[in-house]
C-alpha cells in the first residue's frame, strides 16, 4: 500500500476539487481499492464462477476504470502537467519534463493493459466465469501500483512545491468542469 500525501486543511476521505492535489491523491486510493476488488474477483471466479457477487464486482471495476480513471489521467495531462511545466524554472525544468513525459507514457501503457482486461470483465458481467485472465489482471494491478507510487513520491510533492494558489485554483476549476461539478 502506498502512503498518500496529506495536505493541510483537507481530510483524505473528503477530498474535493478545492484542494486538487489532495483530490488526485484520494483518486489514487480509489484506484487501489478497485485494484483490490479486481484481485479478489480473480480469486473468487475459479470457486464460484460469475455469480451475482462476481458480476457486481466486475461492474464496479468497469464503472471506475471507464469513468473516473480517464478523468484522473486528463486532470494530470491536460492541467497538472502543463501547470508544472509553466512553473518550473532552470534546473527543475528538465526534471519536470522528464517526469511528466514518463507519466504520460505510463498512462498510455495502463490504457493498453486495460483494454483486454475490460473485455474479460465484460465477459464476467455476461456470465462467463472464465473470461477474466488472472495474469492480465495482475499485470494491470502491478503497473498501476508502480505508477501510483511514482506519482505519490515524485509528482504530487513536486506539484505542492512548485504550484501557487492561482495555478491550483485553475486546476481545481478544470477538474470541476471535466466532471460537470458546479463551482462552489
Amino acid at each position: 500500500m502506498v502512503m498518500r500525501i496529506a495536505l493541510p486543511g483537507q481530510a483524505r476521505d473528503t477530498a474535493t476539487t478545492e484542494v486538487p492535489l489532495e483530490m488526485l491523491s484520494a483518486c489514487h486510493g480509489r484506484v487501489q481499492a478497485q485494484c483490490e476488488t479486481l484481485r479478489r474477483l480473480c480469486g473468487h471466479l475459479p470457486r464460484h464462477g460469475a455469480d451475482r457477487g462476481a458480476v457486481e464486482a466486475a461492474e464496479a471495476v468497469l464503472r471506475y476504470f471507464r469513468q473516473a480513471a480517464p478523468h484522473h489521467h486528463a486532470d494530470e495531462e491536460a492541467d497538472l502537467f502543463p501547470a508544472l511545466r509553466d512553473a518550473a524554472h532552470d534546473a527543475e525544468r528538465d526534471a519536470v519534463l522528464r517526469l511528466t513525459q514518463a507519466l504520460a507514457l505510463e498512462h498510455r501503457a495502463l490504457e493498453n493493459l486495460w483494454r483486454p482486461l475490460e473485455a474479460g470483465l465484460e465477459g464476467v458481467r455476461g456470465g462467463d466465469g472464465a473470461a477474466l485472465s488472472q495474469a492480465m489482471a495482475e499485470a494491470f494491478i502491478a503497473a498501476y501500483e508502480r505508477h501510483i507510487e511514482r506519482e505519490e513520491a515524485e509528482l504530487l510533492p513536486m506539484a505542492e512545491r512548485l504550484l501557487d494558489g492561482a495555478a491550483l485554483a485553475r486546476i481545481g476549476a478544470a477538474m470541476r468542469a471535466r466532471r460537470g461539478i458546479a463551482a462552489p
